[in-house]
């Protein structure tokens, strides 16, 4: 029973999971009851399932059928209309289709706009789409890039463009245009970078072109400086603070960040005028912009190429370097020249100096140092060759200014300038010898032009005039009235004004050299002897040596080289007055002047003794002795007489010479004069000779010891002056009063009468006369024996011969 219990249990809640299921069917959407069949189909009572279906859709068809015979009526109504309707309907389909041709036809234009259209509204929206996501990096990025680009502001593009990239774009990464951009960011920086160093390449040619104008205006500053303390030195000092040199005109004053460009302004050398001497010289800081170098070395570093950047340039300033150092062919001729090649030295180095204070790195203090090392070789080298060409002394002078004032400003830098300071007396030497070529010119012009005759002055102005411009004293002549003379000629205040004028010179090129007290001196004092030692010594000689030169114009050459020698102390208190070094400190220099005057003074008179001489000589040329006469003369030849009116006047002009000058000159010409007589009377020409003519000639010298004795020169002894016609006497006394006897029995005793008398001499003169015994008065008494006159002559000779062989034995 239980198990029919249980079958019945079953079999209910079989039937009513049917129901449910079928009133699930019956209330659900066809598409949604597969599941619900499954699950009939997963179970066991598939079967009368079915059966209970089909039972509930009679139940449904019976239902239906009700409801059908109750609207039956309509039905056929909805029929009958519904026939009506769908004829109406046919021919509104009609109209339609008749209607949505002609509107197809008519709409195909605007289904095409209409096409364009929606592509369009989809490019926009994909526009709209894309600048909004460009505004979050464009509209002000991208556009602040164009424009720095455009003005050349290139250090802040390159900044910009790696902000952009680093920043914005990633944002944008998603998008075709980023990658174009993303593309075109090395472009960009490649374009940066050639614009850049043409920039920089364009500067480098600027400062090449106008280097000159720097360093022009930086020793313009430096001069001024100079000028500046120089005022100072000259005034009192106001208060304790003072600026340095060096602060005093830095070119370059401006501080410089090392991490930023230095300016945005375009690169170049700004153009300036010139300026007044009264007016301020504009800094080379206001003639150079540096920013294209701050800008291409930033962008460089930027860029990772800072040492490709370095050395582009370095090797660049080399090559600019060594054409700045190459001096022009004619660079000597003018101190133009000169000037112009210091200023581009200047001006390279300013602009390095300033280059290498202003950036880290770009250039250092050993590129620095090579590069003045090669320019101060150089540039030595160059001045030595150029200025050994200048024979003008006031160029050497200008020139070594100008080399003082480019060392000064070049030290103010911090480059060593010693040797340029040392060269500089190299050129002092050379400087020194062209003053003295100048001087040799100024000498000889004094010289030629000087009349040779003692100053004279007819009133009081005058005679001040000439005692200010030589130191000459003299108490008598000051007391003498006016007219009157002084001993001197013009040549001597002209001569010792230009010795004055010669150390000044020197004492010109000693200045701004940072020479001590004691090496001006000596230098002056070695420059003023070569003047006076070799110039005017040789300019003396010159003048003394000349053909034309007349014994008046001697006599006044001794006399001025007495009074410049007498000149010497003033000069070595001149120069002590302006080198403030006594001349009694060690090593000092003394003045030669003494000596050259006494040299030139000895050569005067050395000249006028030979001129006597020579004049002596062209008198005698005149003599025309008759040697064979038998008469005995009453007379002095013509001749004669002629010569020694000409001593006696010659001798008058000496009175202003030295004592020892004229009765020197008076001695030598009486020996001379009495030398020449005897080699008149024995040269060999005159083979034979007549007591006549012995007697002739006694009387020429008779008048020559006339001459003697009368004292044509003051200062002599009694017969000091006849002693030189001493030989002379003796032989002639000896021949015309035939005292042979006593001449050789007294030959060789120190008190001999005929003393002087050489045998040789005695023999040659008596030779002359053998062959003319005849005619000879003497040996009248031996007239009448021919014999034993030559038997005497003969004998008297053989003595003589005898002494003679006893003489050299």
């Amino acid at each position: 029973m239980e198990r029919g219990k249980m079958a019945e249990a079953e079999s209910l809640e079989t039937a009513a999971e049917h129901e449910r299921i079928l009133r699930e069917i019956e209330s659900t959407d066809t598409a949604c009851i597969g599941p619900t069949l499954r699950s009939v189909y997963d179970g066991e009572e598939h079967g009368r399932f079915m059966e209970k279906l089909e039972t509930r859709i009679r139940n449904h068809d019976r239902e239906i059928e009700k409801m059908c015979n109750f609207h039956y009526q309509g039905f056929v109504d909805s029929i009958t209309e519904l026939l009506k309707v769908r004829g109406e309907a046919q021919k509104l389909k009609n109209q339609v289709t008749d209607t949505n041709r002609k509107l197809q036809h008519e709409g195909k234009e605007l289904v095409i706009a209409m096409e364009e259209l929606k592509q369009c509204r989809l490019q926009q929206r994909n526009i709209s789409a894309t600048v909004d996501k460009l505004m979050l990096c464009l509209p002000e990025m991208y556009s602040k890039l164009r424009d720095q680009m455009k003005t050349k502001r290139h250090y802040p593009a390159l900044k910009t463009l790696e902000h952009l990239e680093h920043t914005y774009l990633p944002q944008v990464s998603h998008y075709r245009f980023c990658k174009v951009m993303v593309d075109n960011i090395p472009k960009l920086r490649e374009e940066i970078k050639d614009v850049s160093m043409s920039d920089l390449k364009d500067f480098l040619e600027s400062i090449r072109k106008h280097s000159d104008k720097i360093g022009e205006t930086a020793m313009k500053q430096a001069q001024q400086q100079r000028n500046l303390d120089n005022i100072v030195l000259q005034q009192p000092r106001i208060g304790s603070k003072r600026k340095s040199k060096k602060d005093a005109y830095i070119i370059f004053d401006t501080e410089i960040e090392s991490t930023s460009p230095k300016s945005e302004q375009d690169s170049g050398i700004l153009d300036v005028e010139d300026e007044e001497d009264d007016e301020e010289v504009p800094g080379a800081q206001d003639l150079v912009d540096f920013s294209p170098v701050y800008r291409c070395l930033h962008i460089y570093s930027v860029l990772g190429a800072r040492e490709t950047f370095e050395n582009y340039y370095r090797k660049q300033r080399r090559k600019q370097a060594r054409l700045v150092l190459q001096p022009p062919s004619n660079m000597h001729e003018t101190l133009d020249g000169y000037r112009k090649y210091f200023n581009q030295i200047v001006g390279f180095f300013v602009v390095e100096d300033h280059i290498l204070h202003t950036t880290q790195g770009l250039v250092n203090r050993a590129y620095i140092d090579e590069l003045w090392e090669m320019a101060l070789s150089k540039t030595i080298a160059a001045l030595r060759t150029h200025s050994s060409y200048c024979s003008d002394p006031n160029l050497v002078l200008d020139l070594k200014n100008l080399i003082v004032l480019f060392a000064d400003t070049l030290q103010v830098y911090g480059f060593p300038v010693n040797q340029l300071f040392d060269m500089l007396l190299e050129i002092r030497d050379q400087y020194s010898e062209t003053l003295l070529k100048k001087w040799a010119g100024i000498f000889r012009n004094i010289l030629d032009s000087d009349n040779y005759s003692p100053i004279p002055v007819t009133s009081e102005e005058m005679y001040k005039k000439v005692v200010g411009q030589f130191p000459f004293q003299d108490i008598e002549l000051e007391k003498q009235p006016f007219p009157k003379k002084f001993p001197f000629s013009e040549f001597v205040p002209k001569v010792y004004n230009q010795i004055k004028e010669f150390i000044y010179a020197c004492l010109k090129f000693s200045e701004d050299l940072h020479l001590s007290s004691t090496e001006v001196d000596d230098m002056i004092r070695k420059s003023t002897n070569l003047l006076l030692t070799r110039t005017l010594s040789n300019s003396l000689q010159n003048v003394i040596k000349r053909k034309n030169i007349g014994l008046t114009e001697l006599v006044q050459i001794i006399i001025n080289t007495t009074h410049l020698e007498k000149s010497c102390k003033y000069l070595e208190e001149f120069i002590t007055n302006i080198t403030n070094v006594l001349p009694e400190t060690v090593h000092t220099t003394k003045l030669y002047g003494t000596t050259t005057f006494k040299d030139a003074r000895h050569a005067a008179e050395e000249e006028i003794y030979t001129n006597l001489n020579q004049k002596i000589d062209q008198f005698l040329q005149l003599a025309d002795y008759d040697w064979m006469t038998g008469d005995l003369g009453n007379k002095a030849s013509d001749y004669l007489v002629d010569l020694i009116a000409f001593l006696r006047s010659t001798f008058a002009v000496f009175t202003h010479l030295p004592g020892k000058v004229a009765q020197t000159a008076c001695m030598s010409a009486c020996k001379h004069l009495a030398t020449s007589l005897m080699q008149l009377l024995l040269e060999a020409e005159v083979r034979q000779l007549t007591l006549g003519a012995l007697q002739q000639f006694n009387l020429d010298v008779r008048e020559c010891e006339q001459f003697a004795r009368s004292g044509p020169v003051p200062g002599f002894q009694e017969d000091t002056l006849q002693l030189a016609f001493i030989d002379l006497r003796q032989l002639l006394d000896l021949f015309i009063q035939w005292d042979w006897s006593t001449y050789l029995a007294d030959y060789g005793q120190p008190n001999c009468k005929y003393l002087r008398v050489n045998p040789v001499t005695a023999l040659t003169l008596l030779e002359k006369m053998k062959d003319t015994s005849r005619k000879n008065n003497m040996f009248a008494q031996f007239r009448k024996n021919e014999r034993d006159k030559q038997k005497l002559i003969d004998t008297v000779a053989k003595q003589l011969r005898g002494l003679i062989s006893s003489h050299h034995s």
